[in-house]
């Protein structure tokens, strides 16, 4: 299995295949705009601008599964990343990436790229995986990884 058989919902209620994405290194992460690690939009977004003409996609996820900090609804969640990060790479609808109702995305994220100690699920938001281009996870990076510092394992894959 790769990512590629999976689908999502844009942050507008759109359906997309990931098959999208085949042939791109993706950073897939679980975000939130109330939380300690929000300022990690920053680093994402300069991760974005220095690889993505090298072939880097960057998915993010808003989840309100962590402290309730991510209250708001997808439009909310879009306009304060666009106007306090002003990210450009792609939001998605809210999902939840633990427990019953985990999106079969990240039920395949984090059986493949499982985090310490063997453990699958999510400890709290901006965990990231790192996809390489035929759609395999590679690597998973916990929330106090700064995309900054990833940047080796992302150039690695390009």
């Amino acid at each position: 299995m790769s990512i590629y058989e999976y689908q999502v919902k844009s942050n507008s209620g759109e359906l997309i295949s990931l098959e999208k994405y085949r042939g791109k290194a993706l950073l897939i992460v679980n975000v939130a705009s109330q939380c300690g690690f929000t300022p990690q939009y920053q680093g994402l977004e300069a991760v974005y601008q220095k690889y993505k003409d090298r072939g880097l996609e960057i998915l993010a996820f808003p989840c309100n599964q962590f402290g309730s900090q991510e209250p708001g609804t997808d439009q909310e969640i879009k306009s304060f990343c666009e106007t306090r990060y002003q990210i450009s790479f792609p939001l998605f609808g809210k999902i939840e990436v633990n427990g019953k109702n985990t999106h079969p995305l990240y039920g395949f994220l984090k059986s493949e790229g499982k985090g310490v100690f063997g453990s699958e699920a999510i400890k709290w938001n901006f965990t990231k995986f790192l996809v390489d281009k035929s759609g395999h996870v590679v690597r998973r990076f916990a929330p106090l990884d700064k995309p900054e510092k990833i940047a080796p394992d992302i150039e690695a894959i390009l």
